[in-house]
């Protein structure tokens, strides 16, 4: 099942990168979540009130849930909780840049992608981590990918930072935390000692957004919802060193149809750098040697084909291309 929501569409989306197709993949997982019991009222706080609490606690039936898809407050295992299954509670009047984040969840589903989005960002930007039942105790059992444009993005981040272990128990309730400081956040799962996953370097670079729990399909329920801000840490980036010899500055071209384009010919796309009006855009590599268009592109319903065009010269290499890549890539 494929949920959409406005601030971030909860579908696997094809992840791009220079001179790289990687298919897309749908995601699904339904949640039932209980909160704790109400500290606040119902609630109901104005925006200033809900920026400037040190802590806030949001009950499952609140007003202050935007719920979209499969999301509803029921009873579980003795509490109540939100329940999502393809679906996403997003707080309203609410922003964060540095704060914790924490929910009890329990999921008897077999399959799933549950978590957490945070600093949701012009309704198409973010963050997101979240745990899959069906891989408990693998490598990627937990993932965190950012939202660039409402792609996600999870086919070219991983590895250490991005996905890692852990047991996911089965239809019981356990803890869960983020903690989240300038570029950087950890997340705990049943440990609240030892993060589970370091996230050393949040890639969407937004600083500040919306909050929101997420579920693409497999039942889950939360439970005992909180969280408060903190001070404001330094915005350090740690990116990883590139290598020496990388092109860092692309083209990259409008998007096309690539259904109703012949896009082996290369006379095409070199005079479609000035037609029509639509010009071609400068990227930079910032690590890993590539560059995720999504960044630059809004996904579409169609597949859509994009030409990038190295225009630096490498002094280590001492060679350029003057020509767009043969091989496009393309998003969906």
């Amino acid at each position: 099942m494929m949920i959409r929501r406005k601030a971030i569409r909860l579908s696997g989306s094809a992840a791009i990168a220079v001179s790289l197709t990687l298919a897309p993949s749908s995601l699904g997982f339904s949640i039932a979540l209980t909160f704790a019991a109400n500290a606040v009222g119902d609630g109901s706080l104005s925006p200033l009130e809900s920026q400037t609490s040190q802590k806030l606690s949001i009950p499952p039936d609140s007003p202050r849930w935007n719920l979209e898809g499969q999301a509803k407050a029921v009873e579980y295992q003795g509490r109540k909780c939100l329940f999502l299954d393809g679906g996403a509670a997003t707080l309203k009047d609410f922003e964060i840049r540095d704060g914790v984040i924490d929910v009890d969840v329990a999921t008897p589903a077999t399959r799933g992608f549950f978590g957490i989005q945070f600093r949701i960002a012009n309704d198409v930007n973010g963050e997101w981590v979240y745990l899959r039942e069906h891989k408990s105790g693998l490598p990627d059992a937990m993932q965190y990918t950012p939202v660039l444009n409402t792609g996600l993005n999870w086919q070219i981040y991983n590895g250490p930072g991005f996905t890692g272990a852990v047991d996911i128990p089965k239809d019981v309730w356990f803890r869960l935390r983020l903690e989240i400081a300038g570029a950087q956040a950890k997340f705990y799962v049943k440990d609240m000692d030892k993060p589970a996953l370091v996230m050393n370097d949040l890639k969407s670079g937004i600083q500040r957004g919306q909050v929101a729990l997420a579920v693409l399909t497999g039942a889950t329920y939360f439970s005992n919802f909180e969280i408060r801000t903190t001070p404001d840490a330094a915005w350090e980036r740690h990116l990883p060193p590139m290598p020496a010899g990388t092109l860092t500055k692309w083209n990259i071209s409008p998007s096309y149809d690539a259904l109703q384009r012949n896009l082996g010919v290369r006379s095409r796309h070199r005079k479609a750098r000035t037609s029509n009006g639509r010009r071609w855009r400068r990227s930079r590599l910032v690590s890993w040697s590539f560059t995720a268009i999504a960044r630059l592109r809004i996904r579409g319903s169609r597949f859509k084909a994009t030409f990038p065009s190295a225009w630096s010269l490498s002094r280590e290499s001492k060679c350029y291309m003057r020509e767009p890549a043969s091989i496009p890539t393309a998003t969906r």
